[in-house]
């Protein structure tokens, strides 16, 4: 099978981009062109590469490509800089995708990235911890935070430490739905705040403290900095990370069950591939971890 660099940067770029005309415009070619090298691909590879629909999709035949393609451009540009002057970069500046999960993001991850090697820029996905393996699996990203150990195939893992959430409610509400105590009636009737509908801390609370099947009224905030504002305005309860509520008072928030709490680890995975930039994120990340997780 013979694939051709050009064809597989515009197999990348439509996919990054979402259209051939966008590509186009990051390749600096025309959309013909770009066209044309991705039929050109498809031919070579003997499948339909990509679905064109808007946006641009690979197709399961196009991610095993389109991950060939992401990691040649990965080690392209760390070769360019090796070559030319690293703090000026000679040819386009890499970009590294990366999952991470909502609450690292909103916490210890950014003060890591911030340490990048110069040249390099991030695409941040933001997804759960659990679902994040998904956008390795598909190319989508080339490293993820990630609540798995198993390792994706063709990534390596390496431990990061575990974020610690404790059920937490504002006083007001805390006095209204749980005077009793955390018992299963009180979880039963008291409104809970979610991430999503992938979120499942706090219904792995539910489980644990209850034993017992328990669907309280839901409240849906897909944002970490306003699900903490929810749960601290009373809307309902949540499991909040340790990270976030260290310097809350008393009047703001308070556990409402006791010492309770769930441990979340936390992996690193990564493609194996021997790129200096992918590693220099990866020990910024692990320094990071290390002081602020458990």
């Amino acid at each position: 099978m013979d694939l051709q660099f050009d064809q597989l940067r515009a197999l990348n770029a439509a996919v990054t981009e979402g259209t051939f005309e966008a590509a186009a415009r990051s390749l600096r070619v025309t959309p013909s062109a770009v066209s044309q090298r991705i039929k050109a691909l498809e031919d070579a590879a003997g499948r339909i590469l990509l679905q064109r629909t808007k946006p641009v999709r690979a197709t399961e035949s196009g991610l095993a490509v389109l991950r060939l393609a992401r990691q040649i451009d990965l080690l392209t540009g760390d070769t360019a800089r090796e070559l030319g002057d690293a703090d000026h970069p000679v040819d386009r500046p890499i970009r590294l995708p990366i999952a991470v999960n909502a609450d690292s993001l909103e916490t210890w991850v950014m003060p890591a990235l911030r340490d990048a090697p110069p040249g390099v820029c991030f695409e941040i996905h933001r997804e759960d911890e659990e679902h994040t393996t998904a956008l390795l699996r598909d190319g989508t990203v080339m490293a993820a935070i990630t609540a798995t150990a198993k390792p994706v195939q063709g990534c390596k893992v390496d431990k990061l430490g575990a974020m610690r959430y404790r059920p937490m409610a504002s006083p007001e509400f805390a006095r209204t739905w749980f005077a009793d105590g955390p018992t299963a009636k009180a979880y039963g009737a008291a409104p809970v705040v979610l991430f999503d509908r992938k979120d499942d801390l706090q219904d792995r609370h539910l489980r644990r403290r209850t034993r017992q099947p328990i669907d309280p009224p839901r409240h849906y905030v897909p944002s970490s900095t306003a699900f903490g504002t929810a749960v601290r305005l009373g809307l309902g309860w949540g499991m909040l990370p340790d990270l976030q509520t260290a310097d809350d008072p008393p009047t703001s928030l308070v556990p409402i069950d006791g010492d309770s709490f769930i441990d979340v680890p936390l992996y690193w995975q990564q493609w194996k591939l021997h790129s200096p930039a992918l590693s220099a994120i990866a020990g910024a990340i692990a320094e990071a971890a290390a002081a602020a997780l458990r």
